[in-house]
């Protein structure tokens, strides 16, 4: 209880910290009360509490030989200009260097795909006509750029399946099915709410960087039954530890975990983030809940983009 307690109390307050404010809103006879400002110690206080937190990365590091799928366009950085070509062009001895990148919103370590991503029967999420929708500066509506600022903030529960199966990382072309995951969160003795982001480890993070051709290969991860029941828990977001979120080869119709959770349930999905380290700390605390911190970037149109993500833990 007193571990579930400091976990209420961080998240609590780092959702305050969004709004850069310590407000109450409190009714009383139908009005409400002016909204109080934090004092200088209770800054302090908060700025120690988020400090005093595991703060775990959850993200690899992107480059040009970085894991892709191929029906994504490809990636590349170059240096555009140097400090041997700036030097001399301002006062003082400065220079710089600059980068150029040809860049997809599908490409990242992780990426979130937007809403308008994924189409069923080109209907996007809320019926929207998916061609329509379409503009030669990107997306219409359903952009990452409407991701809700009150979720840079979220409730994390990490399903480890790889571990519940006592295994480093599940089989090549492994399905997760609904069974999977309801026996993993019964495991851990988690309970999955309403709004929460689900992460699900496969144990294939660890093949990112180290074996390439594995890890752009046949994949384990959630089937059509698992996406299914994530959306009936009215989840918000779900990742996972490898390339396409969902089981290669699928079972049936192509990419249901992408066209039942996106365009269907309006529900935002993560792939390739590094759960390795976070599975270890979570499994000996038998904890496996956290406070998930996520940033997209606003651009917008896009139909996702890279992330910088990571976890807080008491």
């Amino acid at each position: 209880m007193e571990k579930k307690s400091l976990f209420i109390s961080i998240t609590i307050v780092l959702a305050a910290s969004v709004s850069l404010a310590f407000y109450r809103a409190q009714e009383k006879k139908g009005k409400a009360k002016a909204p109080q400002i934090a004092t200088a110690s209770q800054v302090e206080s908060f700025i120690n509490m988020v400090k005093s937190a595991r703060l775990i990365e959850l993200n690899f590091i992107w480059d040009r030989n970085s894991p892709l799928l191929g029906l994504n366009p490809p990636y590349s950085i170059s240096l555009h200009t140097g400090h041997k070509e700036t030097a001399g062009l301002m006062p003082g001895g400065l220079a710089f260097a600059a980068d150029i990148m040809v860049f997809s919103g599908q490409h990242g370590a992780p990426t979130i795909d937007a809403l308008g991503h994924i189409s069923d029967h080109l209907k996007l999420f809320g019926g929207l006509d998916a061609t329509a929708n379409e503009g030669p500066t990107g997306l219409l509506a359903l952009g990452i750029e409407v991701y809700p600022k009150e979720r840079l903030v979220n409730r994390g529960v990490l399903l480890d399946v790889a571990r519940f199966k006592g295994v480093e990382a599940l089989a090549p072309g492994q399905e997760i099915s609904a069974e999977d995951l309801e026996a993993t969160a019964k495991a851990e003795a988690v309970k999955i709410r309403p709004g929460d982001s689900v992460l699900i480890r496969t144990g294939y993070g660890k093949f990112f960087e180290t074996d390439k051709s594995k890890y752009m290969g046949f994949r384990p991860g959630p089937g059509e039954s698992a996406a299914r029941w994530l959306a009936s828990k009215r989840i918000f977001l779900t990742g996972d530890d490898q390339l396409t979120y969902e089981v290669a080869p699928q079972q049936g119709t192509v990419f249901p975990a992408h066209r039942i959770l996106i365009a269907d349930n309006g529900i935002y999905l993560v792939e390739n983030l590094n759960l390795e380290e976070l599975s270890q700390v979570l499994a000996a605390k038998k904890v496996y809940e956290f406070l998930l911190v996520l940033n997209p970037p606003r651009i917008r149109g896009a139909t996702g983009a890279a992330l910088n993500a990571f976890a807080l833990i008491p």
